[in-house]
């Protein structure tokens, strides 16, 4: 896990307390978890050129993950319902920007090599409706 340009030292992120991950019908941010008000959110990248997934909390950078967690890993239920179209509208508007790896950083990857020149806002809420 990385936390930023520079490795956390390999600190683990709490599973998300008291809350499950719900599917938000976005392939870019495929769940998210209301916590104590704050939305975290995992945003999937374009593996193996970026990290698998990069979480944020309330829109806000905390890490990239090569894995989640183990203990994430009874959080994630298929069956969990859905976010609700005004809550993933929410979620969208939360993460406006933040679709292509590195946008957290202001800097947007544009590599060839990948998909992320195409994960614009209208691209992910096309893709989410």
């Amino acid at each position: 896990m990385t936390n930023g340009p520079a490795a956390t030292g390999g600190i683990p992120l709490p599973a998300p307390p008291g809350a499950g991950w719900r599917p938000t019908g976005s392939g870019v941010f495929p769940h998210a978890a209301r916590v104590d008000g704050r939305w975290w959110v995992l945003r999937l990248n374009d593996f193996p050129e970026h990290p698998l997934h990069t979480l944020f909390v309330d829109g806000r950078h905390v890490g990239d993950l090569d894995d989640v967690p183990s203990d994430w890993q009874r959080l994630v239920n298929a069956s969990a319902p859905a976010l609700t179209g005004p809550e993933r509208a929410e979620i969208l508007d939360l993460m406006a920007g933040l679709g292509p790896y590195g946008a957290e950083y202001g800097t947007p990857c544009t590599g060839d090599w990948c998909s992320c020149e195409v994960l614009t806002d209208t691209w992910i809420r096309n893709q989410a409706d």
